[in-house]
């Protein structure tokens, strides 16, 4: 068995699930919508240039998670699953993990979005795990604040080896699909990066070093 990883966004969604997510709380009310999406946009720009300061977007995008009750969160989350997230989600995305399905790989995503977010999405798509950035949640509540490592950067080649040595996986043989520069770490230490719909950088990188190009964005 070989480990199939997966980055998400713009990956196997045509689009960015944490902007999105943001979006959408700005559409329902739930934050000020001037201030929200300035700063929204903003971390955004920064994370495609990659000079994103994770800990900064993370204090800003967990605290709404701590202002409104799990069971609040779950319902706006369905919502967001329906609007934003399934007419995103991209089919050549899902025959590629069908693909890895059927020659029996495990299926992993890792991502630098939040649990939150994501857990329904690799839910929907029907992975085996997902490594993603945690939420802080004490007595049953978010606190705002990050749990852990946060899955961004060189950030996921650590969550990825905890998860290893958690689990007995290991990388032989082992592929990673990324759009994004930002996760240029984790391409370097599976045996099959894949560039996949990639940004600029990426794309540039993929093409000097001989890395495999899909494009899965039709």
């Amino acid at each position: 068995m070989s480990l199939a990883i997966f980055d998400l966004d713009h990956t196997l969604i045509g689009g960015d699930s944490d902007h999105a997510w943001g979006e959408f709380l700005c559409r329902k009310g739930v934050v000020d919508e001037t201030e929200y999406r300035a700063a929204n946009d903003r971390f955004y720009e920064e994370y495609l240039r990659g000079e994103m300061d994770i800990h900064q977007f993370l204090n800003f995008a967990l605290n709404p998670l701590a202002q409104h009750s799990p069971e609040q969160l779950d319902s706006w989350h369905a919502e967001f699953m329906q609007e934003c997230i399934e007419p995103i989600i991209l089919p050549k995305a899902e025959a590629l993990l069908q693909q890895h399905r059927e020659r029996g790989d495990f299926l992993l995503i890792i991502t630098a979005t939040n649990r939150f977010v994501t857990a329904p999405i690799a839910k929907r798509l029907g992975v085996d795990d997902l490594l993603a950035t945690d939420p802080e949640m004490i007595n049953g509540r978010f606190t705002g604040k990050v749990a852990g490592t946060p899955c961004f950067q060189g950030g996921k080649v650590t969550r990825l080896q905890q998860w290893l040595e958690q689990t007995g996986h290991n990388l032989k043989d082992s592929w990673f699909y990324s759009d994004s520069n930002n996760d240029l770490p984790l391409l370097e230490v599976v045996d099959n990066p894949v560039a996949t719909n990639p940004d600029e950088r990426l794309r540039t990188t993929a093409e000097a070093r001989g890395w495999q190009i899909l494009q899965l964005v039709e």
